[in-house]
């Protein structure tokens, strides 16, 4: 089930907020502590105005939640909302047996009992879930990995605590996955909210469309994106509707990490298919890879991985990915040389791409040691970016491969005269539009995205991962 965190103030509110997300959700989450005091009286009405299952609960400020009225106020306010018609309450671990119990016994309500953990995940988690249950219907945690080591934890849960009604969330960004994949850790449900109530917490609508959570079964196929930063990845929105456009059981997660090592032995957990790598382990997962291909032998860094039988062998989609957009106008002859700013992962894959198709490229870095290896290897020029001026007019495409430009009004060669003749090509894709591309335009000059790469690289891993074409059928929207 995904349940729906409501955060209004207002009943009213609360009711409008189902009635715009039922169709992404099965359950509602009322959250007394967001209520006015006002509001909290009538919350007993609130499971009569809508048509699905709710759960009451009254969050303490040490508990992640709003409330600051005394213990015996913040109970009182629960009570009273038991006489509506919630299906089940949400107590806290600490909290003794006692009138709360006993009413939502008397009324039928099933208990949850929860455990909130925002500095880690303790170590006797297990036993902490099996003295929930056992003082309640349901036992919830919702702990805060710290490192994809804590997450496989949680997905032991699955096989450790088999037969248990129990909820698990791993809050904050490397507890995301575990969100979409709670049925893998034998969770009842997930909690979803656009307003973020909880650390890491997903839009309704991304869960139930973009991932499918509510349907990811023991026969899912486990596929995605591993790096930092990558929970604003757009690839979950190439694969999974590709994956659904070839009726494939399959789901493609974000997965933040902090150890390579550590992330195998959750990928052998999930029994995972493969994934994307993006910055900083394109080179790190290398070593774990029994098979790489020519393009990863020459250019020294791996964006996918797929499993084979026996082995994970490592591909590198970025040279291909990035050449689609403007290989016509290498073979024609109209770009002849290039311009290639930055020295980072990305630049690796690329230079070797142009200069596999006979183009004459300089790199432009500010670390001049770092463009030099990459030069050495791909044997072209280099210079420090300071100097860029000096290329103005000489080139006919220039790549901008630094993450500089994501903030959207930084541009790494600022003050650059284009001619006007350049093609640009920016590989940035949020925001569409950077600084430098927008510098470029204004000079009249022919624009190339970083979304046609990440679309083109994107389909390739696609063919890689499931041996199909990617559908023409599916529209890719990376909104």
């Amino acid at each position: 089930m995904i349940c729906l965190t409501l955060s209004e103030s207002t009943i009213a509110a609360c009711v409008e907020k189902v009635r715009q997300e039922r169709e992404y959700i099965d359950m509602a989450e009322l959250r007394l502590d967001f209520l006015t005091k006002e509001e909290c009286a009538k919350a007993k009405d609130f499971p009569s105005l809508v048509d699905l299952p709710c759960i009451v609960t009254n969050r303490r400020v040490s508990d992640g939640g709003r409330c600051q009225l005394s213990e015996r106020a913040r109970r009182a306010q629960l009570l009273d909302a038991l006489d509506g018609g919630f299906k089940y309450i949400d107590i806290e671990e600490d909290l003794k047996r006692g009138e709360l119990d006993e009413k939502a016994e008397r009324k039928g309500v099933r208990i949850i009992r929860s455990l909130h953990d925002f500095n880690g995940v303790p170590d006797d988690i297990f036993s902490r879930i099996q003295q929930l249950r056992s003082r309640a219907d349901v036992a919830k945690v919702a702990v805060t990995p710290r490192g994809i080591a804590d997450v496989i934890t949680l997905f032991n849960a699955q096989k450790e605590l088999e037969g248990i009604d129990k909820i698990i969330i791993g809050m904050g960004p490397y507890g995301v996955c575990t969100r979409i994949l709670y049925k893998r850790m034998g969770s009842m449900l997930t909690f979803a909210s656009d307003s973020e109530t909880a650390p890491g917490q997903i839009s309704a609508r991304d869960l139930k469309t973009l991932y499918r959570a509510d349907q990811v079964d023991d026969k899912t196929a486990v596929y995605g994106i591993i790096g930092h930063g990558v929970l604003k990845s757009s690839s979950p929105k190439i694969h999974n509707p590709g994956f659904r456009g070839i009726k494939y059981n399959a789901v493609f997660v974000p997965f933040e990490v902090d150890s390579v090592r550590h992330f195998f032995a959750l990928a052998e957990h999930l029994k995972m298919r493969g994934f994307a790598v993006t910055v900083p382990f394109k080179i790190d997962v290398l070593s774990y890879c029994g098979n790489i291909t020519r393009e990863v032998k020459q250019i020294g860094a791996c964006n996918t991985v797929v499993r084979t039988p026996g082995l994970w062998k490592g591909i590198n989609t970025d040279y291909y990915g990035f050449l689609a957009p403007i290989l016509k106008y290498i073979e024609s002859g109209r770009i002849k040389s290039a311009l290639v700013i930055g020295a980072g992962g990305a630049s690796n894959a690329i230079v070797w791409a142009l200069r596999n198709r006979g183009v004459r490229v300089t790199i432009l870095n500010r670390t001049l040691e770092r463009a030099q290896r990459i030069a050495a290897l791909n044997i072209c020029q280099y210079d420090r970016l300071e100097n860029a001026k000096a290329y103005e007019g000489q080139v006919d495409l220039v790549v901008q491969t630094t993450t500089v430009g994501m903030d959207g009004w930084e541009n790494p060669v600022e003050g650059f005269e284009f001619t006007g003749r350049e093609i640009c090509y920016d590989i940035v894709y949020r925001p569409r539009m950077t600084k430098f591309l927008s510098d470029a335009a204004a000079k009249g000059c022919q624009l190339h995205f970083g979304d046609e790469m990440l679309i083109a690289q994107g389909m390739l891993q696609f063919e890689a991962f499931t041996g199909y074409h990617y559908p023409r059928s599916v529209k890719i929207d990376l909104s």
